[in-house]
């Protein structure tokens, strides 16, 4: 979707403004659901977001999102992220079952001293006296996790990560160039044909990863068929990592910028648990969800949005709504209640929540006491270019 030329929503989707789109979320909640000049709806306030998030008559099964027309174009079905019951519900239970409770109730618990394995080498292999955060920390751990999770040769990481990089440039809101969707859907094309690869290869060996599980699973809602189970691998091993990278990136800038909770943090290893999930309320890796659809005439807010209306549900400033959440600017992992909207919620709620939190508790417990020799170098850091999946593109700092 597009904004007008001086909207509020224009200049949050700006990249000039990606360091601190707050003030700019402070103003769009103002109007809590805003028709934008072109007729779509930015919708930024809590109870809000939450009540269409729960919605059946909001849609995310949709023909035009950017995400639909990659998968078109290489004649692949949309993920079940993209998908309303009941086909949502059905190929979402073949995804969980391998992945986590009730079939698999153990499968993230286990991970765990393999993930201090991982950040204790990480945090071992930082350079001397510069790094790159994000470079040599955030975004390694998701991917090794991920890797092994899935059964995607870690090796293969600097072949996958240009598709990826390259495929997410066409997921902004603002409609991209026509170079850049033939250049992110020749990379999705790349990616798909690998991971088809890789799900034939696990299909005729099954391993004890997630695709030779998916590929093979024989339960009551049956087997995913081989194009399905190329979208699912595609959106598991891409969901997999960049939100990840984004959270650790966002709370080791808290840290590095709000050094008395790096005292706490240091002092109460339980503090952990509630740091993590006000980072997802304060500076969600996830800031906004465009790409819904209105099935019919929806009053909400003092405001009807009409049948067929484009969607975009704004979770970061949904996150900060100080009708919802007492003095929502500032951090504190200590507030008596942390409610947000950082994973999502409704039937879409992200089921690699539980996956993201361990690995975000894992790794600032073996990074917290390398901040506390850091100082940034970059304040503010450079950030990636999407509105949507927003963090620090690199957080370099000097350690002692």
């Amino acid at each position: 979707m597009t904004a007008s030329v001086g909207s509020v929503f224009n200049a949050v989707l700006d990249p000039v403004n990606r360091h601190n789109p707050y003030p700019l979320y402070t103003s769009l909640r103002r109007t809590p659901v805003d028709r934008q000049p072109d007729g779509t709806y930015v919708v930024s306030t809590f109870r809000e977001v939450a009540d269409l998030l729960h919605d059946p008559r909001v849609s995310s099964q949709i023909d035009d999102g950017p995400d639909a027309d990659a998968h078109a174009q290489i004649g692949l079905p949309p993920s079940f992220l993209r998908l309303d019951p009941p086909e949502h519900d059905r190929l979402r239970r073949l995804a969980t079952r391998p992945f986590g409770p009730p079939h698999s109730p153990h499968r993230i618990d286990d991970l765990q001293p393999k993930l201090e394995d991982i950040v204790a080498r990480l945090v071992r292999d930082l350079p001397g006296s510069t790094a790159d955060l994000v470079d040599h920390f955030a975004y390694p751990l998701p991917v090794l996790v991920i890797c092994s999770l899935l059964g995607v040769p870690v090796e293969d990481e600097p072949k996958f990560r240009g598709w990826i990089d390259t495929a997410l440039q066409s997921i902004d809101p603002r409609r991209a160039r026509q170079e850049q969707l033939d250049a992110a859907h020749a990379a999705f094309r790349d990616l798909a044909g690998y991971l088809g690869d890789l799900v034939d290869r696990r299909t005729a060996e099954p391993g004890d990863d997630l695709l030779s599980a998916l590929a093979t699973d024989d339960g009551p809602d049956g087997r995913m068929t081989r194009e399905q189970l190329i979208s699912t691998a595609v959106l598991l091993l891409i969901a997999g990592h960049e939100t990840t990278v984004n959270l650790v990136a966002n709370a080791a800038l808290v840290l590095l910028r709000q050094p008395v909770w790096l005292d706490r943090f240091l002092a109460d290893d339980g503090l952990v648990i509630p740091f993590v999930e006000e980072v997802l309320r304060w500076d969600p890796p996830v800031q906004l969800l465009p790409w819904r659809r209105a099935l019919s005439d929806i009053p909400i807010a003092g405001t009807t949005i009409p049948q067929g209306a484009s969607i975009t549900l704004v979770l970061a400033a949904a996150n900060r709504d100080p009708r919802e959440i007492p003095d929502p600017d500032r951090f504190d992992p200590e507030r008596r209640h942390i409610r947000h909207l950082g994973f999502g919620d409704g039937i879409h709620y992200c089921f690699g929540a539980p996956l993201a939190r361990l690995e975000a508790q894992v790794a600032l417990r073996g990074l917290a006491p390398v901040l506390a020799h850091a100082r940034l170098l970059e304040d503010p850091p450079v950030y990636r270019m999407s509105a949507i999946l927003r963090g620090p593109r690199h957080l370099r700092v000097a350690l002692d």
